[in-house]
Parts: structure tokens; sequence; C-alpha cells
């Protein structure tokens, strides 16, 4: 059964951390069988906030998704055609980056739409992050990720045992104590713990979306 995974790093740093985390899993995922990915950096994206002028509550219609014009109107679709969300943004303050915080909240528009109202109910959603040191806030920044999956009727990922089990977490200093090399750019990709930690999400993202897909389908 065919599955749609679309991938969305939320770090600023193109080529970064974060996105050689994300890549590591959608790699896992593809390698399943019969799975397409897609990767969409926010950092290229010109996507303003969500004003909650409720224009979407009483206006949108069929493709007319929100009267903000900028990038994310490029988005829904591609959203709404995904079977899973994999969100992977940088810890920052114990919490996601503004990139995926602003990119998240323009959900209101397929959440509460007129037109699209419901449509993220029972698709997959995944979360990673990428922190400096190994207890640098990790886990409350996959919650702030988590909690607006289960808010919109997601089915959320986790890798399950062995890591967290809110989603996938790396650190990016050697060996997540917080010492700087400079000539280490993607620290991530030495943490073993953190890619099992992403190929086991990946996975799980992928059975759960045939599950739901197989569900959702005629007998």
């Amino acid at each position: 059964m065919p599955v749609k995974i679309l991938g969305i790093c939320g770090s600023p740093v193109k080529g970064g951390n974060t996105e050689a985390f994300l890549s590591e899993a959608l790699k896992q995922a593809e390698g399943l069988g019969d799975v397409s990915t897609g990767l969409v950096r926010l950092i290229e994206k010109r996507i303003g906030d969500c004003r909650h002028c409720n224009w979407c509550t009483s206006k949108q219609e069929e493709g007319a998704f929100c009267c903000i014009k900028d990038d994310m109107l490029e988005m829904y679709p591609r959203i709404i055609e995904a079977d899973a969300l994999v969100i992977a943004t940088p810890a920052y303050t114990g919490r996601l980056s503004g990139y995926s915080a602003v990119f998240m909240d323009r959900f209101r528009a397929l959440v509460l739409g007129r037109r699209y109202r419901g449509v993220l109910r029972n698709k997959v959603g995944a979360a990673m992050t990428v922190s400096w040191m190994r207890h640098a806030g990790p886990e409350t920044t996959l919650l702030s990720v988590v909690t607006a999956y289960l808010m919109w009727g997601m089915v959320v990922a986790s890798p399950g045992e062995g890591g967290c089990e809110f989603g996938a977490v790396g650190v990016s200093s050697d060996g997540g104590s917080g010492r700087f090399a400079p000539e280490e750019r993607l620290g991530v990709l030495r943490d073993k713990l953190a890619l099992a930690s992403a190929r086991a999400l990946a996975r799980r993202t992928v059975e759960l979306a045939r599950i739901m897909k197989a569900g959702r389908e005629p007998a």
C-alpha cells in the first residue's frame, strides 16, 4: 500500500543538524518500499502568523484555504495529500522553533476551516528534535508538537522503547556534553542512539500510516 510522508524542517539553518536528522528518518521510510517522501525547509518559505481573523471558519471554499497570501497556500494541498507528517524542530528554550510554531499555527485553516475542517483527523504525526545538550529541553519540545497532533485528531507515532516515547531526540554536541567543536557541523549524525530512534520512528510512522489508510479504503 503506497504511503506519502511529508517531512517539515523547522530549523533556520539550511542543511544543519535538524535537517540531517529528519533526512535520516525519511531515508529509512523510503527504504521500507512503496513510500514516497517530501522534505520542506521552512527557512525557504514565506509564512506569516495566523491572525485568528476567522476568515477560514466562515469564507473558506474549495482551493481557498486562507486569506493570507503567502507560501502556506502551496503547503495546504501537500499536507492534505500526505498520509503522515514528520515535523522536526530544534529545541529552543525547551520548545519548538519560531518557524515551526508559526507554521503549525496556520493549521487552523485545516482544523476549523469551513471547507477543510477535520482533514487532519486520523493522519499520522511524528515529532523529531535536536538539542545542543542531552537534557536541554528535548522532551518538552517534542510535547509542543505532539500536543498539537492530539488536538487535531491525529494519530501520534512513537519510536518506542530505547529512546524518548514522544518522538526522536538527537544532540548536536559531542555526546550531548555541550562542548563546542567548530569542525563538527553535523554532530547529530554521530549520535547513534538518536539515529536508531529516528529510524524506529520512521518505521512506526509508516506502519501506522498503512493501518490508518487501510481502514479508510472500501473493503
